[in-house]
């Protein structure tokens, strides 16, 4: 062999074997990445989770057109991780913590499975489920706080990663003062799982106070982190504690 040929003959065997050392380590890294990912959300290959759904204001079955938006950007991130979504009216739902991951949607007013999640999981946390005055209807309390809704300019929605049950796979809320709030929470965490993660550890929890600014003009995409209400949210209030 002339050492013309042997330069070619080393040069294809040192592209393919850094192709291969290249594909290699880009296959790791995408694994690496769809492992935590499926941790933070409780779906490992294969599995089930349940999407709690609310109902429109006014009907007893139909779901909100911008909650039907809520739950497609929710099965995105739930194909991503080669699990199937199980969509179950909030009415239905007869399923305890823990056995599978589950996504709920909508505030304690349309959604019944919501409302004894916030009772039984984030006893700090109080929503305003009457109707009238309508300037307190969805009101969010917090200890002597409170975050009324100013419709289309600056609403409210809680995020939270909840784990409880004997399964261990955590319970997603996403409890706004309006649909376009909810599908706000829903893209908020499409775009920020990683950081959570990051932040929270893949098996923590958190409770997220977070603002939609704006969303007669900007919809849901312009949210901002009011506060981490964790440790407030899941204390149950001195007196209710007393009683």
């Amino acid at each position: 062999m002339n050492e013309d040929l042997r330069n070619v003959v080393l040069g294809v065997l040192a592209t393919g074997v850094s192709g291969s050392l290249g594909w290699l380590a880009r296959t790791y890294l995408w694994r690496r990445k769809l492992r935590r990912k499926q941790a933070f959300f409780g779906l490992p290959g294969g599995s089930e989770c349940l999407l709690v759904v609310n109902r429109k204001a006014g009907s007893d079955k139909a779901v909100h057109a911008v909650d039907v938006s809520a739950l497609l950007e929710l099965s995105a991130l739930i194909k991503d991780c080669g699990a199937r979504p199980r969509i179950v009216q909030h009415d239905t739902a007869r399923q305890g913590l823990g056995e599978v991951a589950e996504f709920c949607i909508g505030g304690p007013y349309s959604n019944r499975r919501m409302a004894a999640h916030l009772s039984n999981l984030l006893p700090g946390l109080t929503v305003r489920v009457e109707s009238e005055p309508l300037e307190d209807r969805a009101m969010f309390t917090l200890g002597t706080d409170t975050y009324r809704p100013v419709w289309g300019v600056t609403e409210y929605v809680v995020l939270a990663r909840l784990t409880g049950g004997e399964g261990g796979r955590p319970v997603f809320l996403l409890c706004g003062q309006s649909a376009v709030t909810n599908q706000a929470a829903a893209r908020h965490l499409a775009r920020n799982h990683r950081a959570l993660a990051r932040k929270h550890g893949a098996d923590g929890s958190f409770v997220l106070l977070l603002k939609v600014v704006n969303s007669d003009a900007y919809g849901p995409d312009v949210v901002e982190l009011v506060a981490d209400i964790t440790r407030e949210a899941r204390t149950a209030p001195v007196a209710a504690a007393a009683t």
